[in-house]
């Protein structure tokens, strides 16, 4: 299953030019899309992805 950060809650964007993103679940930033860190890092897809509330 393909992880989309954008539509997850933890997902945030940065103010910060070098890491414009972060993932509050796993608490860093990065340039990338987060899910594909955790994937390079753990070789799994992220298992904290939560929904955003719709409302």
């Amino acid at each position: 299953m393909k992880i989309n950060c954008f539509d997850c809650q933890y997902f945030q964007v940065t103010w910060e030019q070098h890491a414009p993103r972060a993932c509050r679940a796993y608490n860093f930033k990065t340039k990338a899309i987060p899910s594909v860190i955790v994937k390079r890092s753990s070789g799994m897809d992220c298992l904290k992805f939560s929904p955003k509330k719709k409302g």
